[in-house]
């Protein structure tokens, strides 16, 4: 991989964040990675809800007339690709914090990160109880504990 514009290909561009620094520089690695985290997500959640929609207006047969359209499809994705951004965002910053306060990034901080946002996702639902928090949590830090351990071997 060349520094030269004419060699380079698309593909060669994402490869490069991560030696270069990441997407952004804010002058601290908790707001870099934290906002990098948001925009990552973000992304990952338009692209779903434009699928979503996609596939519903297919099946339903109905299709509204454009405008109307856009604007549904707006709100739905700005509310899902926000929500996924700051939970993402939000684990990325408590994983940072939790290696810099121990000084190791190990599956623990992954389970410990991932209860803490499990647990401020439930806290998000409309009529949540202790049962919804403990869950969220329980469930938060099994996602990410496996997804730590399994890093390696995928």
């Amino acid at each position: 991989m060349g520094n030269n514009l004419e060699t380079r290909s698309l593909l060669d561009e994402p490869k490069t964040f991560d030696r270069n620094g990441g997407l952004f520089d804010l002058g601290h690695p908790l707001l870099n990675r934290m906002v990098e985290c948001f925009v990552k997500a973000a992304g990952i959640g338009a692209v779903q809800a434009v699928s979503r929609e996609a596939y519903f207006t297919a099946t339903d047969g109905e299709y509204p007339n454009f405008l109307e359209f856009m604007i549904i499809f707006m709100l739905i994705s700005m509310i899902t690709y926000f929500n996924l951004g700051l939970v993402a965002s939000m684990y990325s910053g408590v994983t940072y914090g939790l290696k810099e306060a121990r000084g190791v990034h190990d599956w623990k901080n992954s389970a410990m990160a991932g209860a803490i946002t499990g647990a401020a996702l439930a806290l998000t639902f409309d009529d949540s109880s202790h049962e919804d928090i403990v869950q969220g949590a329980i469930m938060g830090a099994a996602i990410s504990t496996a997804a730590n351990l399994l890093t390696g071997i995928f």
